[in-house]
C-alpha cells in the first residue's frame, strides 16, 4: 500500500483477525474502542511501551505484524522519534499513525510543523485522524493524506445521575503552556455563567489541588463559584452533571472530553484552536489559541449563548455502537492490508 492510499474498501469483514498489532499506548479508552475483534494486541504497561526501544524492536521484529502509534499522547521527544521511525522502516515493520493532536503545546510554534509528528508521518504506511479539518492540516503541513475516522464512544450516561440546568463547569489546575492564565479563564467563565443566569463550578483533580492559584480559591471562599475536587474515576460523572462544559486549553486538535460530553448529554464550549466543532455539531466556539491568547469577551458570550440553549440529549447508544463497529472495520482493513503488504515484501 502506498502511503497516501486508503485501505481497499472491498476487503471482506473480519479480515485482520490474528494480525499482531503493537498499540502505543498499549491501553487507553480510545485504543480499546477502535481495536477490532480478533486482533492480537501487543504492548507494554502504563509506564511506557518497550516497543519504543529500538533494541527491543529489533530483537522482536518477527513477533509482530504492525505498529500503531497514536500521535499526541506523548511518547518520545523529537530527537528520539526520528531514529525510532527510521528503525521501523529499516526493519520492514509497517507503521500506522493516528494523529490525535497535531503539535505539543510546548513544542512547535502555532501553525508550524511538530518534529515528532513529522518524523512518524514521513515513514507511516497509513495515516488516520479524527476530523476533516485535521486531515486538511496534515496534508498542508506534512504532505500526507489521512483517512478520517470518527472518534467512537468511550462511555455511557449514568441513568441515575441528573444534570443541573445552568451549571457551567471548567477544569483547571496549575498554570501551564496549555492554560497559562487559569485565573483569567475562570473569571471570564464566571462572567458568562452569571450573565446567562447560571453558576460556575471549577473542577480540579485531587492531585492538582495544592497548586491551584489562590485567587481561584478566594473566589470560591467568597461564594462566587463552587470549587469541586474530583478523582480520575469520577470525571465522567462530573461532566454529566453539567449543562455546559468549557474546554480551557489554548492549543489542541481534538478532545476526548468533548466525546464524553456528547455521550452523556452536556453542551461544549470549545476553543478556536482546534477542530472540535468538526467532532460534534453541539459545540459553541470561543476565541482561544496560542497565537492570540484568550479572548475573554468571546468566552463570556459563548457560555451565555450555550446556557440559552437546552441541554442536549445523551447520544443514541445504538447509533454510537454502529459508529464504533464501522471504525473498527476500518482499522481491521488497514491492519490486514499493511500486514499483507509486509508478507509480500
Amino acid at each position: 500500500m502506498s502511503p497516501a492510499q486508503p485501505p481497499d474498501a472491498g476487503l471482506p469483514e473480519g479480515l485482520g483477525a490474528g494480525v499482531r498489532v503493537v498499540t502505543i499506548p498499549h491501553r487507553d479508552p480510545y485504543v480499546d474502542a477502535v481495536l477490532p475483534d480478533g486482533v492480537t494486541r501487543l504492548g507494554g504497561d502504563d509506564q511506557g511501551s518497550p516497543w519504543l526501544d529500538i533494541a527491543h524492536l529489533t530483537a522482536h521484529t518477527r513477533d509482530l505484524d504492525v505498529v500503531h502509534l497514536h500521535a499526541g499522547h506523548g511518547h518520545l521527544d523529537d530527537a528520539a522519534m526520528e531514529p525510532w521511525a527510521e528503525a521501523l522502516q529499516r526493519l520492514g515493520v509497517p507503521l500506522v499513525v493516528t494523529v490525535h493532536q497535531l503539535r505539543d503545546p510546548a513544542g512547535a510554534p502555532a501553525g508550524g510543523r511538530d518534529g515528532a509528528v513529522a518524523a512518524v508521518l514521513a515513514t507511516a504506511e497509513v495515516v488516520l485522524t479524527l476530523t476533516p479539518g485535521a486531515a486538511d492540516d496534515i496534508a498542508e503541513r506534512y504532505g500526507r493524506t489521512a483517512i478520517v475516522v470518527a472518534h467512537p464512544s468511550i462511555c455511557a450516561a449514568d441513568p441515575e445521575l441528573g444534570a443541573e440546568r445552568g451549571l457551567v463547569g471548567v477544569r483547571v489546575g496549575e498554570a501551564s503552556a496549555a492554560v497559562p492564565d487559569p485565573v483569567g479563564l475562570v473569571r471570564a467563565a464566571l462572567s458568562g455563567a452569571v450573565s446567562g443566569g447560571g453558576r460556575l463550578r471549577v473542577l480540579v483533580e485531587e492531585a492538582e489541588a495544592p497548586a491551584l492559584d489562590p485567587a481561584i480559591v478566594e473566589l470560591a471562599d467568597g461564594g462566587r463559584l463552587e470549587l469541586v475536587r474530583f478523582g480520575t474515576a469520577d470525571w465522567v460523572a462530573q461532566l454529566q452533571q453539567l449543562h455546559v462544559a468549557v474546554l480551557p486549553e489554548r492549543c489542541g486538535t481534538h478532545s476526548r472530553d468533548l466525546e464524553i460530553c456528547r455521550d452523556v448529554g452536556t453542551r461544549v464550549v470549545a476553543p478556536s484552536c482546534g477542530w472540535f466543532a468538526h467532532q460534534w455539531s453541539e459545540v459553541v466556539t470561543y476565541g482561544n489559541d496560542d497565537r492570540d491568547g484568550l479572548d475573554a469577551v468571546s468566552l463570556t458570550a459563548a457560555i451565555g449563548a450555550s446556557l440559552a440553549r437546552p441541554m442536549p440529549r445523551p447520544a443514541d447508544r445504538a447509533w454510537r455502537a454502529e459508529q464504533r463497529a464501522a471504525v473498527r472495520q476500518v482499522h481491521a482493513e488497514v491492519y490486514a492490508q499493511v500486514a499483507a503488504d509486509r508478507s509480500w515484501s
